[in-house]
């Protein structure tokens, strides 16, 4: 096999090696994944209880499947419960809502759905959109068009890492940003 390059940095005082991946022709991105790395998420929840402290919100929102963890990890830290969003509609889901959204790691449509019991609960409620990193905002459109569907308030958004075009990911609260990383 061979050794893959990859991009070194450093998320609240943890270095990782992240791996790098072409995603289309001329174009690789570091790739971020939590799974399984508890030392890892939970530094970066720790981090982010702390940034978040100035926003205004009820609970926590994240899409499925990398970022759960860190919505976990970080509703432990700051006592407020979380959500998550899923890809696939299941039967005992019932009267869910729905988004569709453009996911950059598989260039796919993928769904964001709101289960019945969630939507519930989430109902004029102001959440903190959560994701792990935040690259084209594509997951983060179809999280906000969920929530306004399902009548929550989107009071903050919230990521690990950033990625891409810096200057459009001012408003948020972020550990780090990654580089695209062009041939």
């Amino acid at each position: 096999m061979t050794k893959r390059e990859t991009y070194s940095i450093e998320i609240a005082g943890i270095k990782r090696e992240l791996p790098l991946f072409e995603i289309k022709p001329g174009l690789r991105i570091a790739i971020l994944n939590i799974l399984g790395d508890t030392e890892l998420v939970q530094a970066c929840a720790r981090e982010l209880a702390k940034k978040i402290q100035v926003v205004d919100y009820d609970m926590i929102v994240t899409a499925e499947a990398k970022s759960i963890p860190l919505a976990h990890a970080l509703s432990v830290e700051t006592g407020k419960s979380y959500i998550v969003l899923r890809k696939v509609y299941k039967p005992y889901m019932g009267d869910a809502i729905q988004a569709e959204t453009l996911s950059i790691t598989t260039g796919q449509p993928q769904l964001l759905i709101l289960d019945e019991k969630d939507r519930e609960v989430i109902q004029g409620k102001k959440v903190l959109i959560l994701d792990d990193v935040i690259s084209t905002g594509s997951t983060l459109q179809g999280m906000r068009m969920t929530l306004d569907r399902a009548g929550a308030t989107v009071a903050g958004e919230a990521a690990i890492l950033t990625e891409g075009d810096r200057a459009q990911w001012m408003h948020i609260h972020s550990l780090g940003h990654l580089p695209l990383f062009t041939d």
